[in-house]
């Protein structure tokens, strides 16, 4: 089964820099989004140690089972940037989300940390397959209120969980077994914040009619139809995506 991938990163319409950074390598089948968060430039280091520093980490322990080393390769990445803020005053503090996709055999594994998305397209239907690290999930998860309640809620951005913040972080990993045909999808909350799942549903639907004979160029217009909408939406925050067919 092969991989078709495509990616971009867009500073979107209101903010001076772009602190999302992405890793794509379809030699490792790991592909990575990272939404850094943090004063002046923490958030841009923090994203960006954090795509060096997990394929460092899958490439340096690829005999490991592929759940543990997701697990392991966040918390590398979490070490790595909490040590640099401790020795960079001015970072204190600063961090970022993570979501991971890593292709083993006939299985997808993700890893999340924080509140950027991995969604699955199977059959014309758009899945979640990742739970935010928010407090609005929290609520959510309480039964504090329902998803539409939750979207007017002023805290909406409220991490509980990020990578780089604390000593030791946990790790969400989820595992699929990955179908011909299946659409993979991660993005940051510039994008899923400001489009609704219907609506990425309805774009990736009308543009890849056949996962099967989907092209590179078509992968990569799909990804910037999306990025392109969450602008056009507002574009309040830096938007990064990562488009992965399965042919």
């Amino acid at each position: 089964m092969g991989l078709i991938a495509a990616a971009n990163t867009d500073i979107g319409r209101k903010r001076k820099t772009n602190q999302d950074s992405y890793f794509l390598s379809l030699e490792k089948k790991l592909f990575v989004v990272a939404d850094g968060m943090g004063g002046h430039n923490g958030g841009d280091i923090a994203s960006q140690m954090a795509v060096k520093a997990l394929p460092q980490y899958v490439i340096e322990n690829q005999d490991m089972e592929p759940a543990p080393l997701m697990v392991g390769s966040i918390k590398e990445s979490n070490r790595a940037i909490k040590n640099f803020g401790e020795t960079h005053p001015e970072l204190v503090g600063m961090g970022t989300t993570i979501v991971s996709f890593y292709f083993k055999g006939q299985n997808i594994y993700v890893g999340n940390v924080g509140d950027s998305r991995a969604y699955l397209v199977n059959n014309k239907k758009i899945f979640q397959l990742t739970r935010d690290h928010s407090l609005v999930q929290e609520k959510l998860n309480y039964g504090v209120y329902n998803r539409e309640q939750a979207a007017l809620d002023p805290q909406k951005n409220v991490l509980v969980r990020t990578v780089g913040f604390e000593d030791d972080v946990d790790v969400d990993v989820f595992t699929y077994k990955v179908v011909k045909n299946d659409i993979f999808f991660i993005c940051s909350d510039g994008l899923h914040g400001k489009v609704s799942d219907e609506d990425m549903l309805y774009i990736i639907n009308r543009m890849i009619p056949d996962p099967a004979v989907a092209t590179q160029a078509v992968a990569d217009k799909v990804i910037k139809a999306l990025i392109d909408q969450a602008n056009e939406n507002g574009g309040q925050d830096n938007i990064t995506a990562i488009l992965v067919i399965a042919q």
